[in-house]
């Protein structure tokens, strides 16, 4: 039997600007608490940051303030959907419609911040395209639902979703078949963007199968390693070290540990992870999960598993 309304999840976030960068690009947010009432929403994005993408810190913020509020409405929705019918279409909802709505509503505010904020130019100057304005508020987004008898998310662009499994192992269920090259990526700035947004379906019809750990994070973490298998042991360190410790020893370091993977791989790099509490575990003092963003990140790997200084 599931449990609704206690709460499911401790969790932990963090961002850390890049080496020599101007500003932090990336954005990040933690809201609920797991249960049928109030879903655990977690969301990281990362703006693209060229000068092609002038605004692009703007676009991270509004891609996870409209995620956040489509979620919200998406987890209520799903409140009433524990059927295996109704699950179906719930689905159908989260793989088409879903991803329509957000980057139509992503769009609405970088087109409505341009009109109250538009650059001063010559009078003669060509007023620039739709698209054109668009493309300066670049930004990829990671997204998740938790809920008592569902997992959901969704990934547009370069980052890591990474689950490990209530049987210890790791997967990236959202990673592409073929990693994008350089610093190309998906954007939801590009055309017809829904359909590159790429989803994750999992539901939950026994509490012992939920996950327990869930990891978001923007490429500046899996880009100070060398190889996958870096980053993997990180997850996998990091999910021992929070299984022995919990929250808030690991909050205390994460920080540390996130500006070392930032300058190993020179990019913003931003963490959120959502831990399950162990059944009828008491719940730690200072848990996240509130409706406010929570503190902490990610980069425990051994040196020899980050890049050199020349690799970066």
């Amino acid at each position: 039997m599931v449990t609704l309304g206690v709460r499911r999840w401790e969790t932990l976030a963090d961002s850390v600007q890049g080496v020599n960068k101007r500003r932090n690009q990336d954005w990040y947010e933690c809201r609920g608490a797991g249960t049928g009432e109030s879903p655990l929403l977690l969301a990281v994005a990362d703006g693209h940051g060229s000068a092609v993408h002038a605004r692009s810190e703007l676009g991270a913020r509004f891609a996870v303030d409209r995620f956040m509020g489509l979620a919200a409405h998406f987890g209520r929705a799903a409140a009433d959907c524990q059927e295996p019918g109704r699950l179906s279409r719930l689905m159908t909802y989260a793989r088409d419609d879903f991803p329509r709505a957000l980057v139509h509503e992503w769009r609405q505010a970088a087109l409505g911040h341009w009109d109250r904020n538009r650059p001063v130019v010559e009078e003669a100057s060509r007023e620039p395209g739709t698209e054109e304005k668009v493309v300066l508020y670049g930004t990829t987004l990671i997204g998740a639902v938790l809920m008592p008898w569902l997992f959901v998310a969704w990934q547009i662009g370069d980052g890591d979703l990474a689950v490990v499994e209530h049987d210890g192992t790791l997967s990236r269920p959202l990673a592409p078949a073929e990693e994008d090259l350089g610093d190309e990526t998906e954007s939801l700035c590009g055309r017809d963007a829904w359909r590159s947004m790429r989803m994750h379906w999992a539901p939950v019809f026994e509490e012992a199968r939920t996950p327990r750990l869930v990891v978001l994070s923007t490429d500046g973490l899996s880009k100070s390693f060398a190889s996958a298998d870096g980053y993997r042991s990180f997850v996998e360190g990091l999910a021992g070290r929070l299984a022995g410790e919990g929250g808030a020893g690991v909050r205390e370091v994460l920080p540390r540990w996130l500006a070392e993977a930032a300058r190993h791989s020179g990019d913003d790099t931003t963490l959120a992870a959502a831990l399950r509490f162990a059944r009828d575990a008491p719940e730690p003092a200072g848990a996240g999960g509130t409706e406010e963003s929570t503190a902490a990140a990610a980069g425990a790997a051994e040196p020899d598993e980050r890049k050199t200084e020349t690799e970066t």
